[in-house]
């Protein structure tokens, strides 16, 4: 039986046409002009001799070999994370960029590393969960665009070239080095198109982002290299340390989704205790100042009973957006779960450091009470100061007992108000309660002290 054939209606559907407009055209411009490059290298193909298909073929069958190797770790990784950046592919598709003609490594990109990749380690998962297909085009166009980089750098370094002959490792280097910035602006320009509030830098040298993208690189080079020296067999000692820089990476994405909130983002509570420690012991040694802040959302309860929980979800992720945007990338930010939030600022910068503290607390709460700049819009989506409740929310038929979202904060000095976290804390704690006692949304700071209640008789 034939198959149905697509519809417009159906095209028309498709996921790729709700990104953004300011999104769509880079992205449809980079796929377009990895097809003409395709389809101009088909127009004009390479002599295959017996050596180049013999490299074809190996790096084809090694590239298939990694991905039924690595295809349980790999659908784990690819989704513990929203996004991520190094791709370990990269070891046969810098290998083809430095041995094959463009075209022909652009064959062992789309037809074999990315099309098996899609098969074995992407389809399987069920829809709702599945990445979009649009997502992995991207990515295969942008990786033979850095292939045709890197071998156009290659050619244009041969005698009688543009710029003469070069040292072989000078050469290969330009090669990887091309490839790299290639393919890292192109996948990160998307991102800063996308979400103009990421932080592009911390993407690219947050933890050891930059580490393992340079070592998947030079493993390429280390296999190019050794095939063009020793014959197909040696693709094989490839094998296992691109296994062991899988399970390296696998183990990094689960420790951060252990050590994360899921409806906020930020630190849990044992992660944040743990690195709040940490840093408290560095901030003493160095005889330097710091603080610490808890936050409380006003009246939550109240806000889930009138809106239902949905809606205090929206509220506490907006809560923990503003907490991001408006403190450094330093300072620690955790959900001490509930409505509670804590911040540590391990660097306070100015002389009088409860001032410091105050001014910061007072920022942060006039922030999310909706005082100063709305939220940046994420994703092309323009962003509320912090969501407004669904009009068929349970309590919208009539006027809701709070309008408005607020917070109490309270704050310790360190090492005024103590020297290790559990005495900040307690002060802290001691502070929110006077702020909550001063009729809420205000901000204290150092230890309180309240008068015993009388025991009922």
């Amino acid at each position: 039986m034939a198959p149905e054939p697509v519809r417009l209606h159906q095209v028309t559907r498709w996921p790729i046409w709700s990104i953004p407009g300011r999104l769509l055209g880079p992205v449809l411009a980079v796929e377009l002009l990895a097809v003409c490059l395709v389809l101009a290298g088909l127009l004009h193909p390479p002599r295959l001799d017996r050596p180049t298909l013999v490299l074809l073929v190996t790096l084809t069958v090694a590239g298939s070999l990694h991905t039924e190797v690595v295809a349980g770790i790999e659908r784990v990784r690819r989704y513990t994370a929203e996004t991520h950046h190094v791709n370990l592919t990269s070891v046969w598709t810098v290998a083809s960029a430095l041995l094959l003609p463009p075209v022909l490594g652009a064959f062992v990109v789309v037809v074999v590393v990315y099309t098996h990749l899609y098969v074995r380690v992407l389809r399987p998962v069920p829809p709702p969960d599945r990445r979009p297909v649009y997502r992995e085009v991207y990515s295969t166009a942008t990786v033979i665009l850095s292939v045709h980089a890197a071998a156009g750098v290659l050619a244009a370094t041969r005698p009688g070239e543009l710029y003469g002959s070069l040292p072989d490792v000078v050469a290969l280097l330009l090669a990887l080095l091309t490839y790299t910035v290639v393919n890292t602006c192109l996948v990160l320009g998307v991102v800063a198109v996308a979400s103009p509030d990421t932080r592009v830098v911390r993407i690219l040298f947050g933890g050891d982002e930059l580490t393992l993208e340079l070592a998947t690189l030079c493993l390429g080079a280390l296999t190019a290299g050794a095939l063009a020296a020793s014959g197909p067999f040696v693709a094989l000692l490839a094998v296992p340390p691109i296994l062991a820089l899988h399970r390296t990476i696998l183990v990094r994405k689960l420790r951060e989704r252990a050590d994360t909130d899921s409806k906020t983002g930020l630190l849990n509570h044992a992660a944040w205790h743990l690195r709040g420690t940490h840093e408290l012991a560095i901030a003493e040694r160095e005889r330097r100042p710091a603080a610490l802040l808890i936050l409380d959302l006003d009246h939550f309860k109240e806000i889930n009973d009138t809106h239902g929980h949905l809606y205090g979800d929206q509220v506490l992720a907006a809560t923990a957006r503003v907490l991001r945007e408006e403190l450094r990338d330093h300072d620690l930010v955790g959900r001490f779960g509930g409505e509670e939030f804590v911040v540590l600022l391990p660097r306070l910068s100015g002389h009088d450091g409860r001032e410091e503290v105050r001014q910061i607390a007072e920022r942060l709460r006039r922030r999310i009470a909706g005082e100063s700049d709305p939220v940046a819009p994420v994703d092309g989506v323009p962003a509320q100061r912090l969501p407004a409740p669904p009009p068929d929310a349970p309590g919208t038929d009539g006027p809701p007992s709070r309008t408005g979202i607020t917070v109490s904060i309270g704050g310790a000095l360190f090492p005024d108000d103590g020297h290790a976290l559990t005495g900040l804390l307690e002060v802290a704690d001691s502070a929110l309660y006077a702020a909550k006692r001063a009729g809420r949304d205000a901000v204290r700071i150092g230890r309180h002290t309240f008068p015993a209640e009388p025991e009922h008789a």
